[in-house]
């Protein structure tokens, strides 16, 4: 028999020519262990996927319950399943009033796709808004409305009718007509280096949707479920969205996704033509519920406020020359430095040294920290220490 990792890359869809082909046999709370046993300390999450730690076991008896009751029985949306309907209950009821209606999906792009067609076919409009280096995910829709040409131009003609504003720019407000369906962007940009706005643009931003007639689609795939300090980011700001998305972290650790709206918006999708958006495996009943196990865990633990007191460690002690910028929310984090080739050396060090971390998508320079909400204060300081002897190493 191969190595796996022979395997891997003969018969595994390749996504580039320099997979990392680190080989993982288990991860508990904050930390993955490779096949022969070494430990790495998780600070990217899965990409913001493992907001309670790896393997909780909350989570995982719940998957355990429900796999052991029923697994997928229907189409999303036919059969009533506990599953969906708790969770859908749960999440309404720690939202604004507004938010009170859920659309489970498969994944962040899903929910970005369900998104763009309600706020069309409920406003009657084709126009969309997005924001320059924005992420939204790769299938057609997504890319469509992502900032980043380099990643677009391959895949083009793409959806038309999409125009681009800056982030965090007041004047370019005044793009967003009477004519725009939608204005979608991530509350805090995360692909583009974590990009926090100021809180007049989005209360100027709010303004001007409902000014238009605009739907404001906010993107929490990344920033939601207690990341940046707070259950979703919108919430720091004193707005509220007419579309919300999520994902990521949502299914803790399953994969699931949402797009959430009023019932009188999400309505549009149940005629002319009925059956408007649809999905296999949308809300699948385990993801749901090893999803509510997760929340109701970030909810007892109050892993949410505990963010933002150990984002700030993570800034008080990461210090040092070669960092020309540190940004970040809560546990979603960036440090910039010179270039991206002086980023990925210290993230190789790092990863060498048992320490996982990333760069971002539309900001190579900067280096990605968003470690499960769980980390303790020793594990951030071990971290911090192996980050600052990384960044020693590679400059000198």
């Amino acid at each position: 028999m191969q190595p796996l990792r022979q395997t891997f890359l003969r018969y595994n869809a390749q996504t580039s020519d320099t997979p990392l082909l680190l080989e993982f046999s288990r991860a508990e709370g904050v930390f993955l262990y490779d096949s022969q046993g070494k430990q790495y300390l998780d600070l990217i999450s899965g990409i913001g996927v493992s907001n309670v730690g790896h393997g909780h076991p909350r989570v995982v008896a719940a998957v355990r319950e429900q796999a052991g009751r029923f697994m997928h029985l229907m189409v999303y949306g036919e059969f009533v399943q506990a599953p969906q309907v708790r969770y859908a209950e749960k999440l309404a009821g720690l939202l604004p009033e507004k938010l009170s209606c859920v659309y489970f999906t498969n994944s962040g792009a899903e929910s970005v796709e369900g998104a763009l067609k309600l706020a069309k076919r409920s406003t009657g409009r084709n126009e969309i808004i997005a924001c320059r280096n924005s992420y939204h995910g790769s299938t057609q829709g997504a890319l469509s409305v992502m900032g980043n040409e380099e990643y677009k131009q391959a895949y083009r003609p793409l959806l038309p009718g999409i125009q681009f504003i800056r982030f965090n720019r007041h004047k370019d407000l005044s793009l967003i007509r009477p004519e725009t369906a939608c204005v979608i962007l991530e509350t805090i940009q995360g692909e583009a280096g974590i990009r926090v706005p100021e809180k007049e643009y989005l209360k100027a931003l709010r303004a001007r949707c409902h000014e238009t007639g605009t739907l404001l689609i906010l993107d929490e795939i990344q920033t939601g479920m207690g990341r940046t300090g707070s259950l979703f980011a919108f919430e720091q700001y004193g707005i509220e969205p007419d579309i919300l998305l999520t994902a990521k972290a949502l299914g803790g650790g399953m994969p699931l996704g949402a797009f959430i709206a009023s019932p009188a918006i999400m309505q549009h999708l149940s005629y002319d033509p009925p059956l408007g958006h649809i999905t296999t495996f949308g809300g699948h009943p385990v993801c749901c519920a090893a999803g509510l196990a997760a929340l109701e865990v970030l909810l007892e633990e109050d892993l949410a406020a505990k963010a933002n007191e150990k984002g700030g460690l993570f800034r008080k002690l990461l210090q040092h020359p070669a960092i020309r910028e540190f940004r970040g929310a809560g546990l979603l984090m960036a440090l910039e430095f010179e270039s991206f080739e002086q980023n990925k050396a210290v993230i190789d060090r790092c990863i060498e040294k048992g320490v996982i971390t990333d760069w971002f998508l539309h900001d190579s320079r900067s280096m990605r920290l968003a470690p499960p909400l769980t980390i303790r204060e020793e594990q951030i300081r071990d971290a911090c220490s192996v980050i600052l002897e990384s960044i020693e190493e590679v400059i000198n």
